[in-house]
């Protein structure tokens, strides 16, 4: 499934290139312009790799505890 990802947005950026219309490009592969861009500013500043490590979610931490409880909890279990 991640290589599928992948194709999917380095196919977006050749077909927009390819056509030179972003918009026709965008609308072919069902994705807003936005998008678009924001696959293309990653490209060109960190390479294609960067399109692999998008990862939207970010950690909460607001559920944790201190490790000092997490170690007791994992010793009683």
């Amino acid at each position: 499934m991640l290589k599928f990802k992948i194709k999917h947005k380095a196919g977006l950026l050749n077909l927009a290139e390819e056509l030179q219309n972003i918009s026709k490009a965008c609308k072919i592969m069902g994705v807003s312009r936005d998008t678009f861009y924001r696959y293309q500013e990653l490209v060109e500043t960190n390479g294609l790799e960067a399109l692999i490590n998008q990862d939207r979610r970010v950690a909460n931490f607001k559920n944790r505890v201190d490790e000092a409880t997490e170690q007791a909890v994992v010793a009683l279990r």
